[in-house]
């Protein structure tokens, strides 16, 4: 049985592990109110961090909401990610979205994700 946690090792921890995504993004995927970039990683299996700025989401509420969501789709599809550090950046109007879309927005990208990963292996 796949376990189906969200360890920390699955997580971004470090400004320095932000940075080498920002600075050498191998992927990038675009949704409606977010982005993800992609850097292919040695360690096996996805990692995930996020971006969420008060400037483009202004109540804490929404933004641990978009944080919430987003960990939780990870973590749901993490055997199926190809072994890349993701940063999803949020963007302005991302917490006008409702779970539902929010939801298919976030499955779209871990596709494309996937599509352009086997594109560039």
């Amino acid at each position: 049985m796949l376990r189906q946690g969200y360890p920390r090792c699955l997580r971004l921890l470090s400004a320095g592990d932000f940075r080498h995504v920002f600075e050498h993004a191998d992927l990038k995927v675009h949704g409606k109110g977010m982005m993800a970039l992609a850097r292919w990683n040695t360690h096996g299996h996805p990692r995930l961090g996020l971006v969420v700025s008060k400037k483009n989401v202004k109540l804490a509420v929404q933004r641990n909401r978009f944080k919430r969501l987003v960990r939780e789709s990870i973590r749901l599809r993490q055997h199926q990610l190809p072994a890349v550090d993701i940063v999803v950046l949020a963007r302005r109007g991302v917490h006008e979205l409702d779970n539902e879309t929010l939801h298919r927005q976030l499955h779209g990208m871990w596709k494309r994700l996937q599509r352009e990963a086997q594109r560039d292996a």
